[in-house]
């Protein structure tokens, strides 16, 4: 991570741009620990990725005035990695699990007894002689954070006393958020083109910031270093994004539905084949806001286009039909799975 992203993390649930209930429930839980001087309840975060989870967990730690330990269930493979983590904890910390649904469930059995009780099960020796221990640890808050929360078991989901969702910004909470981006990097940026841009971010801060230091590499070159409607526009353009902020990546999705599936349905492992993304991103990082955006619906037998898409593309709309028909008979066991 570079110094540039750094800068541009708030520390402050105040300059958190967006999410004002959320906010404003968050900021109620925090005071009320603070009155009580108690850590806060654990936080089960989800919502697609480059919204603010891992902002917000900063934030958190920083707004209580505890340290931070960040880490993402990949990262923990045997149980003595995640104890490790706990035992060497201050009181008051926040531990921030990011992906947190793909921890194993050896490790989950073990954060059980640590959310609940604040210690560890620790068996020593082996066979006949093996016992159980168990090992304190500081009070803490662990907070959670997945852009897959279904697939969180619901012994760990039930366990957080604060579940909190992160929706995608509307473009008014995206042009905040390139303001405040502009402001500290110093980035000179027309209104006009400060509302298309936070049209074309995909409502993700994380993109809206990408974007915003390539619009300033390309009004420099381009320009006299101010970021006006026409170089935004030509930028865009070199950059294959359209003014809903659909790349190229976006378009090959919904063609290949179009023109390799009749618009569908067609399942989710079998359209990432096709485009050449995996599964996973498939489903975290292009269907949520090409759904948002009305382009795709999710059926009980897989992904549909819309007709805008078609109109989207210019392609021709086809007779309609309604999405009954198109589904089909009983469904395969495969489509089965795709049930959200």
């Amino acid at each position: 991570m570079d110094d540039g992203t750094l800068a541009l993390r708030p520390l402050l649930l105040r300059d958190f741009q967006g999410q004002a209930d959320l906010k404003e429930n968050l900021g109620i839980f925090i005071s009320a620990a603070r009155e009580r001087q108690e850590p806060l309840d654990h936080i089960f975060l989800n919502g697609p990725p480059g919204l603010g989870k891992t902002t917000l967990a900063q934030i958190i730690a920083h707004e209580m005035s505890g340290e931070i330990r960040i880490t993402s269930a990949p990262a923990l493979e045997k149980p003595k990695d995640l104890a490790g983590l706990l035992t060497s904890l201050t009181p008051g910390s926040i531990f921030f699990i990011d992906e947190i649904h793909r921890l194993k469930p050896a490790l989950e059995e073990m954060l059980y007894v640590a959310m609940e009780d604040f210690q560890l099960d620790w068996v020593i020796g082996q066979g006949p002689a093996a016992r159980t221990i168990r090992v304190p640890v500081p009070a803490f808050t662990l907070i959670g954070a997945t852009t897959k929360p279904g697939m969180v078991s619901s012994p760990l989901h039930t366990r957080f006393g604060i579940n909190l969702r992160i929706d995608l910004y509307p473009p008014e909470e995206i042009a905040l958020v390139l303001r405040r981006s502009a402001s500290i990097l110093q980035i000179s940026i027309e209104e006009q083109a400060a509302k298309l841009l936070s049209h074309c971010s995909r409502g993700t801060p994380r993109v809206a910031n990408r974007l915003l230091r390539r619009m300033r590499d390309f009004a420099q070159i381009l320009g006299d270093g101010i970021i006006t409607e026409s170089i935004l526009k030509d930028s865009l353009s070199r950059l294959g994004i359209d003014l809903l902020g659909l790349e190229e990546q976006d378009r090959r999705i919904l063609r290949s539905i179009i023109e390799f599936y009749q618009g569908g349905p067609v399942g989710a492992d079998t359209l990432a084949i096709s485009v050449g993304e995996s599964t996973d991103t498939l489903e975290d990082f292009y269907e949520p806001y090409l759904i948002q955006q009305g382009f795709i619906q999710r059926t009980p037998r897989g992904r549909m286009v819309t007709q805008r898409a078609y109109t989207h593309l210019g392609l021709p709309v086809p007779e309609a039909k309604s999405i009954e028909q198109r589904k089909g008979p009983d469904s395969t066991h495969e489509d089965q799975q795709l049930l959200f």
